[in-house]
């Protein structure tokens, strides 16, 4: 089986934070995801930048819907690979 990689983009760093803290209750992840700073095209202004968790899924085990809803509550979503 491949390695599964799967990205939720979240509003801002306090979003990131507080649903990497929640991922591993939810979905009993081992794995720390990683967070990413992903500025927006053309903004200068360092508010203006997107969240990214980054969750290694080699298993498999990840439900790519449920992730999606979880992103959902910190108004985000889960990038399609």
């Amino acid at each position: 089986m491949s390695d599964v990689r799967h990205v939720l983009v979240l509003p801002d760093r306090d979003a990131a934070q507080e649903a990497a803290e929640a991922l591993r209750e939810r979905f009993g992840t081992e794995e720390e995801p990683r967070l990413v700073r992903d500025a927006l095209a053309g903004e200068d202004d360092a508010e203006d930048a997107q969240w990214l968790l980054v969750l290694e899924d080699a298993d498999g085990r990840l439900d790519a819907a449920a992730l999606d809803a979880f992103a959902g509550e910190w108004d985000g979503w889960r990038e399609e690979p």
